[in-house]
Parts: structure tokens; sequence; C-alpha cells
């Protein structure tokens, strides 16, 4: 496997671990937990973001890390897991940034596929015409 294709592949990882955690946190938007005590922590989702960084030689490695202000409060009075003024967990996730992120994730995975399309053509076309140069006596 050549360097564009190595290059272009790691894109298609990034892209898909994006776009998995992305999904997680939209389909975990709505659980909630009981306000955590000081000190301990709460059942609500803890929503995720993927950092992407370049890596030597090319291409790019993800790594996943929790949010910072995982946890915001909302109001859901008739939730077993309300305090006593009705307030719970809730996991700090922005559908409208979420729906960004899977659309931007989506895009990269495509042009990183188009990549190892176009790099695949290269590899063929370069053989066909080693393949067709006239034999030296």
């Amino acid at each position: 496997m050549n360097s564009i294709t190595s290059i272009a592949l790691s894109g298609m990882q990034a892209a898909r671990q994006r776009l998995e955690v992305s999904s997680n946190n939209i389909a975990n938007a709505a659980t909630t937990g009981a306000l955590p005590a000081l000190g301990s922590s709460t059942s609500a989702y803890q929503p995720q973001r993927v950092e992407q960084h370049s890596v030597a030689g090319g291409g790019v490695a993800t790594t996943v890390s929790p949010v910072d202000s995982a946890i915001v409060t909302a109001y859901q009075p008739d939730s077993p897991q309300a305090n006593q003024d009705g307030q719970v967990a809730a996991p700090n996730v922005d559908l409208v940034t979420e729906v960004i992120n899977q659309r931007a994730a989506f895009q990269a995975y495509q042009a990183s596929a188009r990549l190892v399309g176009v790099a695949n053509d290269l590899d063929k076309t370069l053989l066909d015409s080693i393949g067709t140069q006239p034999k030296r006596a």
C-alpha cells in the first residue's frame, strides 16, 4: 500500500470515528440522571468529542475524550431522578452541532474515499504503462 492510500485510509478511519461519537451523542441526548453530589458522578450520559491530530509520516489519528462541561441541569419534576427542585443532570449535547459534525465527517469520508480511488487509478495506469514497454534485447 502506498503512502497516499494509507493517508487517505487514516482519514476515512478518523471520519468514521467522528461519525460514531456524534451518533452516540445524539442517541443518548435524552439520557438524564440524578444531579451529582459533591465528589460523586451521575448516571446521565457523558457526551464525548473526537480530537484529530496529524501523525508523523502522514495521515491522522483520533482521540476520544469527554466533553468539558458534560452535564447541564434540566427541569424534569416528574423524573424519578429529580431532586427536590425538579432538577436532573442532562447531557450537554447540542443537536445542531452534532448534525453539522456528522455532515463534516461524511464529507471528509467521501473525500478520502475519492483519494483512494484516484491512487488506485494511478497505480493501475503505472502498471499498464510498464506492461506495454517494448522489451530490450
